[in-house]
């Protein structure tokens, strides 16, 4: 009679070698983040989706190979119930450590057959606990042991899994992100950012780049505990992994925690325009309503005419049309008294007047004339230096004139500092 390929198969693990899948090794990284960064890091692949490890002998008694053999037929079959059925016999026969490793991948496999991560989580304890485990296998068996007491809440049970791993490679950076992540689930954002730091040096010094992901989660553990440095955070972010999205994403949150007024806004928002960032009906607004403030009518017709040209507003559908229609009239009675007035400013005493002049004159996308005003709004005195340095830097960038640009950004001090960085690192990515 024929032996059914299903015992022979059997057999063969009792004979010396086994096919069981190799746990996995966990994996950190953010999940996606549309709006503002996230700090949870992906979930590890399920144990039974790592590769398969090469053959391994296991040396077990003629006793442990009986009392193993219906539990390992039934596997094969993929039969988790009768498994589960004749898995206690071959506990209760295991005494080498083989055969108590072996316990640990038996119920590793079914808790992967029948999606028990308790029963997945209890094989990689038997199998650290069995003596049995090669030395190589031992970091992925802690990893996942991590992951799993994680997953759990289970503080204690990581942070031995992770001592362990700090055993066996005191200087691997994951083992930096992983005190990380045990501190992100403590809530303690600036012990997380402290960690992922020195992941950071510790991937510097072994000469590879650093993931973009960690900043990311700096970010976010940054912006969700509202800390003073998540601007520098986020700007760190930007510049390794610059997009539209992210753009928009910094410079709003930017805005949201400097209590952003209105000049500010208005100056926030022509970056988030000149970055081709604008992506929502409240930034076509903020920005017409912040260039209405300042009478740059020009400004406030073409942004909301943008962003209706893009349907990207809809709610606000007839204040737009109200606000184009009134901007409309009064371009027409600006445009005829625009010369006078420049050549009023430039030659008056109000640093003031060349300001709003330079405002005017930037809102129509005249940015050599805007420049020129807010060099005399300078020269005159009366505005703050920072504001008008930060709208020439702006003038000129818009204008193409990069160097002049930076040195005006440079030379912005004080609240405006900070986005005058920004706006020296989006010039940056300029061609």
């Amino acid at each position: 009679m024929k032996t059914p390929k299903a015992a022979l198969a059997a057999m063969a693990l009792l004979g010396g070698t086994a096919l069981l899948a190799a746990p996995a090794r966990a994996q950190y990284g953010p999940q996606a983040q549309p709006q503002v960064p996230q700090t949870q890091p992906q979930e590890p692949a399920p144990a039974g989706q790592a590769a398969v490890t090469p053959e391994r002998p296991y040396n077990l008694s003629r006793a442990e190979r009986t009392a193993f053999q219906p539990v390992l037929v039934a596997m094969v079959a993929q039969d988790w119930a009768a498994a589960q059925t004749a898995l206690p016999a071959a506990m209760e026969a295991a005494r080498s450590d083989d055969a108590k490793y072996l316990v640990g991948q038996i119920h590793l496999q079914i808790g992967i057959g029948i999606n028990s991560v308790q029963m997945q989580s209890q094989g990689i304890d038997e199998m650290i606990a069995s003596g049995g485990a090669r030395p190589s296998e031992m970091q992925a068996l802690y990893e996942n042991q991590l992951e799993f007491a994680t997953r759990a809440g289970d503080t204690a049970k990581a942070q031995r899994a992770s001592a362990q791993l700090d055993a066996l490679n005191p200087n691997d950076p994951a083992r930096f992100v992983r005190m990380a992540r045990i501190k992100a689930n403590a809530n303690d954002a600036p012990g997380a950012i402290a960690h992922y730091r020195q992941a950071m040096q510790a991937q510097q010094a072994a000469g590879l780049a650093i993931p973009v992901e960690w900043r990311q989660q700096i970010a976010g553990l940054a912006y969700r505990a509202r800390l003073p440095q998540t601007t520098g955070y986020m700007r760190e972010w930007l510049i390794v992994a610059p997009s539209p999205a992210l753009w928009h994403d910094t410079l709003a949150i930017y805005a949201e925690l400097g209590n952003a007024d209105r000049a500010l806004k208005l100056d926030v928002y022509r970056l988030i325009r000149a970055a081709g960032a604008m992506n929502s009906e409240r930034d076509f607004v903020e920005l017409a309503e912040a260039a209405n403030e300042i009478r740059a009518f020009g400004e406030v017709k073409a942004v909301l005419e943008e962003g209706m040209r893009r349907n990207l507003i809809t709610a606000n559908a007839a204040y737009a049309r109200e606000r184009i229609g009134v901007a409309t009239t009064r371009i027409a009675s600006d445009r005829s008294s625009l010369a006078g007035d420049r050549t009023a400013a430039l030659a008056g005493s109000d640093g003031a007047a060349a300001l709003r002049l330079g405002d005017a004159y930037y809102g129509y996308g005249e940015y050599a004339s805007a420049a020129e005003l807010y060099r005399a709004a300078l020269e005159k005195g009366g505005p703050d230096a920072g504001l008008v340095n930060t709208r020439l830097g702006a003038a000129l960038a818009m204008a193409g004139q990069r160097a002049q640009a930076e040195a005006a950004f440079r030379a912005v001090t004080g609240p405006r500092a900070e986005l005058a960085q920004f706006w020296l690192l989006w010039l940056s990515t300029r061609s």
